[in-house]
């Protein structure tokens, strides 16, 4: 039996050169069918994590001038926020606050894709969210939010969510989700879709397509008196009735004067979600991720970003709403 130890190519060789495996010495004491057969593992191995997204390079943290208000967790050394908010209706005054924000959201979302192209770098992006929320007198919601250093999230290919900008150059053919969140006169507005960059195949417009569907198929399923778990089942049926599947870690939740609370918005048919009513003045978002292949996830080194456990691609698309007495009102709007 070959007792040699089975090392990923980035490993250090086991043979004590110091040397990455996949360029020690040791393939060349192999005999030469099995050196070429490795040899053209490896490459191939290469190739394919090629097409995989990397961590760029960060700038430096933008600022927000002082006269912006601020949430309280801008000003916390390590970005906690306070007392999470209960899922209660809001009264009126808050949902027309809400209103307001989500429309600033949906205007800055919508400048920001407007500049998604081949050549542009997330970072770039990020500066056009970071002016844009300042511009409408708001505050980038994820700027410093439990440390994180950007004021947008730009999830690129296989990156289900939560992607850090950086030095990272969009390519033709790349989806990315940008994810935006303003705070305004007290309360957020949260939302996010996935822009095209380029020429793209149609297996990632079909996955763009469906996930904006789950999340239509989300939103007709919030009624007064249904629950949560009526909006995770109407979005999984879809998605797997199209043969795509659906992330389970991350959650659309509530929202208002506090960036995340109660309820937690499965986008699967999660039975413990059924004790969560839906009642008139509630806000939360809905917020499917759908992916190609597999639904589970792993996450970077950076503690933010996901990623496909098969590195497929994924979409996601998200609105703020509020519950009404018929259904449903849309807040991240224009």
């Amino acid at each position: 039996m070959d007792s040699t130890p089975v090392l990923a190519a980035n490993d250090p060789c086991h043979c004590g050169s110091g040397r990455k495996y996949k360029r020690c010495h040791r393939i060349a004491d192999l005999d030469p069918a099995r050196a070429a057969a490795e040899q053209a593992r490896r490459e191939a191995e290469e190739r394919e994590a090629a097409r995989w997204v990397r961590p760029g390079r960060l700038s430096p943290r933008r600022t927000v001038p002082d006269h912006i208000a601020r949430p309280s967790y801008a000003d916390d050394p390590k970005g906690r926020p306070g007392q999470r908010e209960s899922g209660a209706p809001k009264d009126a005054e808050t949902i027309e606050k809400m209103r307001r924000a989500g429309r600033a959201a949906a205007e800055v979302l919508q400048a920001v894709g407007a500049a998604v192209r081949p050549g542009i770098t997330t970072d770039e992006l990020d500066a056009i969210c970071h002016e844009a929320c300042i511009e409408r007198g708001g505050y980038p919601s994820p700027l410093g939010y439990n440390g994180f250093p950007k004021s947008v999230c730009t999830s690129v290919n296989e990156v289900i969510c939560h992607g850090i900008p950086d030095s990272t150059v969009l390519k033709d053919g790349d989806i990315v989700n940008l994810d935006v969140t303003i705070y305004l006169d007290g309360v957020h507005g949260d939302t996010n879709a996935t822009f095209l960059v380029g020429e793209v195949d149609q297996a990632s417009r079909d996955l763009v397509r469906v996930t904006k569907e789950c999340l239509d198929r989300g939103i007709a399923a919030v009624r007064p008196g249904g629950t949560v778990r009526d909006i995770g089942r109407a979005i999984q049926t879809h998605a797997e009735g199209q043969g795509y599947g659906v992330v389970r870690a991350f959650v659309g939740h509530g929202i208002g004067h506090a960036f995340h609370s109660d309820p937690q918005v499965y986008h699967y048919d999660n039975p413990i979600a059924a004790r969560d009513k839906l009642l008139p003045g509630m806000t939360f978002t809905i917020e499917p991720m759908i992916t190609i292949g597999d639904w589970r996830h792993e996450l970077w080194d950076d503690g933010w970003t996901a990623v496909t456990k098969d590195r497929s691609r994924t979409a996601q698309f998200e609105h703020t709403l509020v519950v009404t007495e018929d259904g449903a009102e849309i807040l991240t709007v224009c």
